[in-house]
């Protein structure tokens, strides 16, 4: 996701990109995702003139919040206060619409690119070698590589280990994944003595389903009738049935990498950090590592100052520990509360304190629905850099190049004698889904309002 949003960010700035897909777009398209877009998120899009792109699959609305004990606790998410723009669209199509923009606005995005390989991160100009769809051998020399590949992409494993710090924390459980065809029905987290459960929104005819689990669990030891009623028990009410379409083991961790750049080689999303699902911020961070990147990117084409790009990782950094910290917060607390085979009674005392503090303290709840919709981090609005389309009168070419590799793609960027501007900036892209197009978008949380120039000034 970052990829495609960077991508439109530096292409609609005057500087070219190549965007290196591993897989093909019939597969990225039917990838489902989940898709929280906080205030942050919303903001950003809006800001950088992409918020058609937030527009997909309306979503049936249903009501969500906390079941504790099979009782429902909705929660004020400050829905109607001004500094929540808080959107829900599927992941797949926001990748998409993005993805749509960027090929319109003539981006070059290739698809089945294989043995993606960066070389001369520390000197010179870098290099990515890759094999394109017809098992050709290439290589793009480049000004400077994004990784936006995940956890599991090249871009980091490039990087010598010693250069790089890991913060990490492995949590004592798992999540059991379940894609089911059917209504989100009921809607929220659980919390019970027989562990965590989820049911959220995908599009309008499915959900994703969250069971905690133990670490040593196969998706083999939950037939779909144990599904169904583990999900009934922690609920405290029958779920709606339909088809289960996959099952995993999701193990939930806590992950930092430092420094996030290596020579000309900048690591962004889940390349660099994860956060635990269940604090809903790994767009956030993502979004927010691609606006500093692009912003830096942007100053260093057309101004020749890269001061902003030697501190992308000190600027990111904040942000994104900030965030950890709210993450593994509340995912000890909504885990802990129920049950107890793993910390014990007196940790599952201690988070329901917490939560009861969450819904009996003003304060409590306010700081809580901030970190959830993403402000408490101030964001001051200013229009993004722009600079006329692509083959402007008075622009030099230069270019910039994306490698999409695994999961959430990543990026490099490239110099293409004849493809980027001296003033120019960089583009980027990557993943997409199914249903849902630019034309006739409507508001991803039905009755969401659009986000508010003045609301995104604040927020």
């Amino acid at each position: 996701m970052n990829e495609a949003t960077l991508g439109n960010f530096l292409l609609r700035n005057g500087v070219d990109c190549i965007v290196l897909e591993k897989h093909p777009r019939a597969h990225v398209d039917k990838r489902q995702r989940a898709g929280t877009i906080d205030t942050f998120g919303v903001c950003l899009f809006r800001e950088w003139g992409l918020e058609r792109a937030l527009a997909g699959v309306p979503i049936p609305h249903s009501e969500g919040g906390f079941h504790i004990d099979g009782h429902a606790m909705p929660i004020d998410m400050d829905e109607d206060e001004d500094n929540n723009e808080s959107h829900y669209c599927p992941l797949q199509v926001l990748v998409r619409n993005l993805t749509e923009l960027f090929l319109r606005d003539g981006g070059d995005l290739r698809h089945q690119a294989a043995d993606i390989a960066p070389e001369n991160l520390t000197q010179g100009h870098p290099l990515v070698r890759h094999r394109d769809a017809e098992g050709a051998a290439r290589a793009v020399e480049c000004d400077l590589i994004a990784g936006c590949d995940g956890f599991h992409g090249v871009s980091r494993r490039s990087i010598p280990a010693p250069a790089l710090t890991e913060y990490s924390r492995e949590y004592g459980y798992c999540w059991l994944s379940v894609l089911a065809a059917t209504a989100t029905k009921p809607s929220g987290m659980a919390i019970h003595d027989l562990g965590l459960a989820g049911m959220i929104p995908r599009s309008p005819g499915a959900s994703r389903i969250y069971v905690q689990c133990a670490v040593d669990d196969t998706p083999e030891q939950w037939p779909d009738e144990r599904i169904r009623n583990e999900l009934e028990a922690r609920f405290g009410t029958p779920p709606s049935h339909g088809e289960i379409l996959s099952k995993q083991i999701v193990p939930l961790r806590s992950l930092v990498f430092d420094p996030m750049s290596h020579g000309r080689l900048h690591l962004l999303g889940d390349a660099a950090h994860i956060v635990p699902p269940m604090g809903a911020k790994g767009i956030d961070l993502a979004l927010h590592d691609t606006e500093v990147f692009a912003r830096a990117v942007i100053r260093h084409a057309k101004e020749g100052d890269s001061s902003l790009l030697d501190s992308y990782s000190e600027t990111c950094l904040p942000h994104i520990w900030n965030y950890q910290a709210f993450a593994t917060w509340i995912t000890d607390t909504m885990h802990n509360a129920g049950f107890t085979g793993h910390e014990g009674e007196f940790k599952r005392q201690i988070a329901r304190a917490e939560l009861h503090r969450q819904f009996a303290s003003e304060p409590a709840n306010k700081l809580f629905s901030e970190l959830t919709a993403g402000t408490t981090q101030k964001r001051t609005r200013r229009s993004p850099p722009r600079t006329p389309p692509l083959g402007g009168a008075g622009l030099e070419p230069t270019g910039v190049a994306v490698e999409l590799v695994e999961e959430p793609c990543g990026f490099a960027e490239e110099r293409l004698t004849a493809q980027r501007h001296d003033d120019g900036t960089p583009a980027v892209l990557e993943d997409l889904e199914s249903d849902g197009s630019l034309r006739g978008l409507q508001p991803a949380i039905p009755g969401a309002a659009r986000p508010d120039p003045q609301r995104c000034a604040r927020g």
